[in-house]
């Protein structure tokens, strides 16, 4: 009796879990385009590391342009070209099925979708928003994280952050800042301008 009790609220909080995600992934998938400012976390408190930084990131559908930790990437549905001024360097590179197991940008307020069991965990009040975390325990026993906490905002449906736990100890949180829906986008917004880059000298590898 007591096993039925539990593997029943085990199915309740799975059942739960997956309504809510799948309200969030309706609702995502429901937009033109997404603009997102996130601030970028990661901790291995073994290794005593800590590092801090943000970024912001413009999705319209597989097409994205990232930009994070002084590099821009740009994805136009065929070909990923990252930016780096730094190095005054482009490299170009075809999508490959390695990105098919990879959270990509296009795939960040999606991926949740396949590969994982869920489980319905706390829910907290943070800065007057009630944030309903979700645990995703990847089904591959390949995965190279041990789990992922979710945060949803339960009003919005729109997803608060994200914390990735890696089995190497490093873990990674991605907090939404702002989030915007449905912007105007110049028409060359996702193209690479290879032009430009050659005349400002970059070095452009393929």
């Amino acid at each position: 009796m007591v096993c039925i009790g539990i593997n029943s609220l085990v199915a309740q909080s799975s059942s739960k879990a997956k309504t809510l995600l799948d309200e969030v992934y309706t609702k995502v998938k429901s937009y033109n385009n997404l603009y997102i400012d996130f601030k970028f976390e990661l901790d291995n408190k073994t290794e005593g590391i800590h590092q801090e930084t943000k970024g912001n990131v413009t999705i319209d559908g597989d097409k994205y342009v990232l930009n994070y930790l002084g590099a821009t990437k740009i994805f136009d549905g065929h070909k990923i070209y990252t930016i780096i001024p730094d190095n005054e360097e482009v490299t170009i590179e075809n999508k490959g099925a390695d990105d098919e197991g990879t959270i990509t940008p296009s795939k960040m307020l999606t991926f949740y979708k396949d590969g994982y069991n869920y489980k319905w965990k706390e829910s907290k009040n943070i800065k007057g928003r009630e944030i309903q975390f979700i645990e995703l325990v990847p089904i591959s026993a390949n995965a190279e994280v041990t789990n992922l906490l979710l945060g949803i905002d339960t009003q919005t449906k729109h997803i608060y952050s994200l914390v990735e736990n890696g089995k190497n100890g490093t873990a990674t949180t991605i907090t939404v800042n702002t989030m915007k829906t449905n912007q105007p986008l110049p028409k060359n917004t996702f193209v690479f301008n290879k032009d430009k880059y050659k005349k400002l000298g970059y070095y452009i590898s393929e």
